[in-house]
């Protein structure tokens, strides 16, 4: 039996930032935890965007993800400040931004 191909560092890497993104995602679109987890989650796709955007030259199932993304993210962000005013409208934008953003993390996640 063969040995399983073995990941480079830069994919790890990657993996690692979509996974973070993709947590934060669920965490927004879920809305288990209220405005706190709301944050949490906004915080870590924003985290999992800075970590993935030196990869943003690799090619995935999108040739942009990495845009994608960043606008997943930023939609996501403002619809959390627009939700402490107007939280139906808010919460909108949060739903697409998540949206974008878990297209973006499925499109772009490397093949092990």
């Amino acid at each position: 039996m063969a040995p399983p191909p073995s990941i480079s560092t830069s994919e790890r890497a990657l993996q690692l930032a979509l996974a973070l993104a993709a947590l934060g995602t669920l965490l927004v679109l879920v809305n288990l935890f209220g405005l706190g987890g709301r944050l949490a989650g906004v915080a870590a796709m924003i985290a999992g965007t800075v970590l993935a955007a030196p990869f943003s030259e690799r090619g995935g199932a999108l040739e942009r993800w990495w845009n994608l993304l960043a606008a997943g993210t930023l939609m996501a962000l403002a619809g959390v400040v627009i939700g402490l005013a107007v939280e139906s409208l808010g919460g909108l934008v949060l739903v697409v931004g998540g949206v974008l953003a878990a297209a973006a993390v499925a499109l772009s996640f490397p093949a092990p």
